[in-house]
């Protein structure tokens, strides 16, 4: 098992300030969604969870928000939570501290432009899982819980296929567990065949699912 694919105990106990999954006694499970809202495929997951009764959790880049506002809105009106992503889908490791935070705060703007002031996330996950420490307080200091994962798909990997990414989910997702895939171009290739099955999978198991505190 890849160390990406489930999160390492030591790496959650080292970067604590960071949540990387949600302890709780109902066999709850947290799915979420990176990088879009992306034409037609934020509505086709929409779709499969509707289908299914799931609510998720939607980490939106600003910039794609901006460019999509009526797929946005569509993330909102089926009843899932919203997230922040960052306005240009910035790695931390590689940009300065102050142009983080004002990115941050672009997609922070979008959201409440697009969502007509209705919504004000205080949830941020770092693309590529990428942030530095001070980046990680200073926008905590700002409110907001940086949000990682227990579980990624790794759906996005053109090496990886589907059915490695319905495993991925399957034989690792336990109960808190916060679970990623992307409802981009680049992971649909796996995502079009991985999602249905992994959900019809974690149901099997039991799990139930809710949008992320």
């Amino acid at each position: 098992m890849s160390f990406w694919v489930k999160t390492n105990n030591i790496v959650k106990r080292i970067f604590f300030n960071q949540v990387w999954d949600i302890p709780n006694t109902q066999n709850t499970i947290y799915l979420t969604f990176d990088d879009g809202p992306t034409p037609e495929i934020t509505e086709w997951v929409l779709n499969i969870l509707d289908s299914h009764a799931i609510p998720a959790t939607f980490f939106c880049i600003g910039n794609n928000i901006d460019k999509h506002p009526d797929i946005f809105k569509k993330v909102i009106a089926h009843g899932h939570r919203i997230g922040n992503h960052t306005y240009n889908h910035l790695k931390g490791w590689k940009t300065n501290n102050d142009e983080y935070i004002r990115n941050t705060k672009g997609c922070e703007e979008a959201i409440i432009k697009h969502s007509e002031g209705k919504i004000n996330t205080r949830l941020f996950r770092p693309p590529y899982g990428k942030i530095k420490p001070l980046q990680s307080r200073l926008l905590r200091k700002q409110g907001y819980q940086i949000i990682m994962w227990d579980v990624i798909s790794m759906d996005y990997d053109k090496t990886v296929t589907p059915e490695e990414c319905i495993q991925n989910v399957i034989q690792n997702a336990r109960q808190g567990s916060i679970i990623v895939f992307h409802d981009s171009q680049k992971a649909f290739q796996n995502l079009e065949h991985a999602l249905p099955k992994a959900i019809q999978g974690l149901k099997e198991r039991g799990f139930r699912f809710d949008v992320l505190p």
